[in-house]
């Protein structure tokens, strides 16, 4: 494939949260005079943005919806969970795959299993358990998203923010007996630099299953000020036949919900324009260099 011939987008995120109308207003003109090609919209709360106007946006500036993000906070879970819980966190997924509908993303992105934080331990035959329960919970949103052309990308996270899925073989053990075509996995390479023993060796066992991709530093800054394989990375997702877009996806540390469940306690990058910035440039000269 031609490497340069994939989008390159940015998380709102780096600026703002929650990602509001007004906020989109605010940075989707800028990441297009920028040169970035997408954006991933994220959607803490169901009302935080107006799809409509964010059709319009998208619309007016040329940048292509990349995903709709998830996010679950403490209450949204989908594994040892009350009914209630279940129901609601259904129900949010649900909203989050009207919204991408809506404007035309093609997948819905995040840790859409459990809020992210939750730990606990788990012996083999505990984790299969979980995984099962999981695939029963998912089940109808992922079947929802199906009739909606929507697909589905599980995130695995790191050790401190989940225990369910870590690496990509956990997540595709848990994807087991789910359509393919309806539900994958989202990498990102912050996770994936603490779990795996290998960034190219992650892409190669996700192959098919890679739904949407997210790039940051290993710290979460941009994209090359960092220790990453990039050339072993971006290569092994060309042979894996990913078509989506790479989006930068960091956070500010000015606020209260977000940076502190990511844990950004301080800037990541001379600015957060830099941190865009520098990231794009990073990933047109190393593409171009493939």
């Amino acid at each position: 494939m031609t490497y340069t011939a994939w989008q390159l987008g940015a998380n709102p995120w780096i600026w703002h949260s929650p990602v509001t109308t007004e906020a989109l207003g605010e940075t989707l003109p800028r990441l297009a005079g920028w040169g970035f090609d997408a954006v991933e919209l994220p959607l803490e709360q169901p009302d935080d943005w107006e799809p409509a106007a964010a059709a319009k946006l998208l619309d007016a500036t040329g940048l292509t919806p990349a995903a709709v993000v998830a996010v679950m906070p403490d209450g949204r879970d989908l594994v040892r969970a009350d009914q209630g819980t279940l129901r609601a966190t259904q129900d949010y997924l649900r909203r989050c795959v009207d919204a991408a509908h809506a404007i035309g993303a093609p997948v819905v992105a995040g840790p859409v299993y459990a809020a992210v934080g939750r730990t606990w331990r788990m012996d083999r035959a505990a984790r299969a358990a979980a995984y099962e329960e999981w695939r029963e919970h998912i089940a109808p949103v992922v079947e929802y998203a199906a009739r909606a052309g929507v697909r589905i990308a599980v995130e695995p996270l790191n050790r401190y923010e989940t225990s369910l899925f870590n690496t990509v073989a956990q997540t595709l053990e848990g994807l087991a007996g789910l359509p393919e075509a309806s539900i994958g996995i989202a990498l990102d390479t912050y996770h994936q630099n603490i779990e795996e023993h290998s960034l190219p060796q992650a892409v190669r066992t996700a192959a098919d299953r890679i739904a949407h991709v997210q790039v940051c530093a290993n710290d979460r800054g941009a994209p090359g000020a960092d220790h990453l394989d990039w050339p072993g990375f971006l290569r092994a997702l060309g042979e894996s036949g990913y078509r989506g877009a790479l989006c930068i996806e960091s956070f500010t540390a000015h606020n209260d919900a977000i940076a502190v469940a990511a844990s950004v306690w301080r800037p990541l990058a001379p600015t957060q324009d830099a941190l865009a910035t520098d990231g794009l440039a990073f990933l047109r000269r190393a593409l171009a260099a493939l």
